[in-house]
């Protein structure tokens, strides 16, 4: 079966994590994405993360937001270079950036100046915060704009707390915005199929994350509410959407939120029918009323087993639960096995890692990934591809247009 977006060539202009993660995307999904970098190369390149004491050798980063496309260097600011990049925009479907405005109208590759010379192109922007209003030149981060600006920190930090809380990991709020990106750029590549209109994409980092707390929001703003008060610790509104820890100093997560249809079943195959007997903790309106003393006995009762233990045990009743597990165990989980939702890639260098696929699937089954290139790997052979000869490249080269 053929890639869903084979046929399909895509231009990117772009560096770091939030537009690189659409390339990538739309990469998996079988279209050709060239990248274009300046000569210095994507600045994402052996960045440090800080996430070990050793910073590895290899660049995870580029490794993930990367995988299969080309890779040419041109300087952009040079009349030459932008001369290559027209070539190659004469038979592309999209242009995919996230270089400031300013920048694409001094360097002419702005989406006035490119789709009236490429009528068909689709022009796609990642930014930081939109196209209008009066930050929309600003650039961004997806620790600053998505994570900070959109109150997602502030959602997840205590009153009491020294510093705000901070992302997952790297580029959290990056590959859930260029995602979006990607999605938002599949819907114009159908569009002008079956309209022959061509649009122009953009999402941003600060629209991305309002999107992903949207029903936060809307009370919010309904209700006049500046910040949601955080659930005080150890008081939820039901004992059966909370989390506990087991004997061996493990977490399990429960989320039952219909509790009352559960909460025999759950006492008595834990080995504590007293429980569900008990006229204190009988529904959901005595266990609300009683909850000191009923998170004390649910408390006691999840501690007294091991993790192996409760897997065994919750897995005979209907409630929802899971398992707090760190992400070094997600490569072990049987349904990302089953799935291929991480898959081994064998990177430029030969040393094979683990990446993880794109979360859609088609006809059953996980898309291939590719390997990211080395810096300007497919210079020569694209620039030979647009009909330059091998004088015309050495002249570039020279230039300082092509690295």
């Amino acid at each position: 079966m053929g890639k869903p977006l084979e046929g399909i060539k895509v231009i990117e202009v772009a560096m770091w994590a939030f537009v690189p993660v659409a390339g990538g995307m739309l990469s998996d999904m079988g279209a050709t994405v060239i990248k274009v970098e300046p000569p210095t190369g994507d600045p994402i390149r052996g960045l440090r993360t800080g996430l070990t004491e050793n910073e590895p050798a290899l660049d995870y980063s580029w490794e993930s937001y990367n995988r299969g496309k080309r890779s040419i260097t041109l300087d952009l600011k040079q009349e030459e270079g932008r001369e290559v990049l027209y070539r190659l925009l004469e038979d592309a479907d999209v242009l995919l950036t996230n270089l400031l405005p300013p920048a694409r109208k001094a360097m002419k590759i702005d989406a006035e100046t490119l789709q009236a010379r490429f009528p068909n192109l689709i022009y796609a922007t990642g930014s930081a915060l939109g196209q209008n209003g009066p930050d929309s030149d600003k650039g961004g981060y997806d620790a600053i704009t998505f994570w900070a600006r959109s109150g997602i920190s502030s959602s997840l930090t205590d009153e009491d707390a020294d510093l705000p809380v901070g992302p997952p990991g790297p580029a959290f709020g990056d590959s859930l915005s260029g995602s979006m990106l990607a999605g938002g750029i599949a819907a114009a590549i159908a569009k002008r199929a079956m309209t022959g209109e061509v649009s122009s994409v953009d999402v941003s980092l600060l629209g991305a994350a309002l999107w992903s707390q949207q029903r936060s929001i809307s009370q919010a703003v309904d209700e006049g509410i500046r910040k949601f008060r955080r659930p005080e610790k150890d008081k939820p509104n039901n004992v059966l959407v909370n989390n506990y820890k087991t004997k061996d100093g493990r977490f399990l997560a429960l989320c039952m939120l219909q509790a009352d249809k559960y909460w025999a079943r759950l006492c008595r195959i834990a080995g504590r029918p007293d429980l569900a007997d008990d006229a204190r903790f009988v529904d959901a309106a005595a266990r609300r009323e009683n909850l000191g003393a009923c998170l004390a006995e649910l408390k006691a009762l999840f501690a007294s087993k091991t993790l192996a233990e409760w897997r065994a045990i919750l897995s005979q009743q209907d409630g929802q639960w899971d398992v707090v597990q760190h992400v070094g165990e997600l490569a072990e989980d049987g349904q990302v096995q089953a799935n291929r939702y991480i898959q081994p890639v064998e990177t430029t260098s030969g040393r094979t890692i683990q990446v993880v696929s794109v979360p859609m699937q088609f006809d059953g089954a996980p898309l291939p990934i590719g390997t990211s290139p080395d810096l300007g790997a497919d210079s020569d052979s694209i620039l030979a591809d647009l009909g330059y000869d091998e004088d015309a490249i050495i002249n570039l080269k020279i230039a300082g247009v092509v690295f």
